[in-house]
């Protein structure tokens, strides 16, 4: 069973311009993110895809497979669906660009989903939330699983609600970690699903998936990450990579 890697790497980001290409530690942030993801002991191949050509220069010179995809793709799996749609492989493997601190470990544990379970079409990653703040925190994407590791809803809300008012700590909630995978039929076909109310409302879209009736499987890890979605975030990153 083949597995690939795939990294969107998008200049254009609203909320912080060029950051894939911020500089911490004096490498470029995609490039960290590559060298982790390289320590997988399952991906096939890891492809990082760009939409502009400073970034591919960029990745080519650091010495990664790098493609040019459409500028105007709405979403990262539109762009890893352009990636993938004519190569010969099983299970797509989205690895957000802005993850400098992804441990590979995950990533693997992700493709295991798929490749150990083939009524799943689709796996995801979450965390055990520790944090009061981040339970109320809209940008912490917090997750509800059945019993079979099966997610039934994503939110910017804090669910399940505390109705009780219980000790924080004595309840269990859980973070969402933006990273997926895929079997690429499945992939291809999501990319023409038409946008969901709840995706549009939460501006999740993974929320797509749960409502045209798929399951998606999540995978439970104790790694932490920090997406960099701010110059703040990006201080933090480089201060805990600096300590080792």
């Amino acid at each position: 069973m083949k597995v690939i890697g795939v990294i969107p790497a998008r200049w254009g980001s609203t909320r912080f311009e060029g950051k894939v290409l911020a500089l911490i530690a004096g490498k470029p942030m995609i490039e960290h993110v590559w060298l982790r993801v390289k320590k997988s002991k399952i991906l096939n191949d890891i492809i990082i895809a760009c939409d502009d050509e400073k970034v591919l220069k960029t990745a080519v010179q650091f010495g990664a497979k790098a493609v040019l995809t459409s500028p105007n793709h709405p979403s990262g799996t539109d762009r890893i669906a352009e990636v993938v749609k004519d190569l010969d492989v099983d299970i797509v493997v989205n690895i957000q660009g802005d993850e400098p601190l992804i441990q590979h470990a995950v990533i693997d544990n992700l493709a295991n989903a798929l490749m150990s379970d083939q009524s799943a079409v689709m796996s995801t990653v979450i965390k055990r939330l520790e944090k009061q703040e981040e339970l109320d925190n809209p940008n912490v994407v917090k997750a509800v699983i059945d019993e079979e590791s099966n997610a039934l809803y994503f939110s910017r809300a804090a669910i399940p609600y505390n109705r009780d008012k219980k000790d924080f700590k004595a309840l269990t909630y859980y973070k969402h970690l933006g990273i997926y995978a895929y079997r690429k039929n499945f992939l291809l076909k999501l990319k023409d699903l038409p946008p969901s109310l709840l995706e549009k409302t939460e501006k999740l879209e993974q929320l797509r998936v749960l409502e045209a009736g798929y399951k998606i499987k999540a995978i439970l890890t104790d790694l932490e990450t920090i997406g960099v979605d701010t110059k703040e975030d990006l201080k933090l990153v480089e201060a805990i990579l600096q300590k080792g």
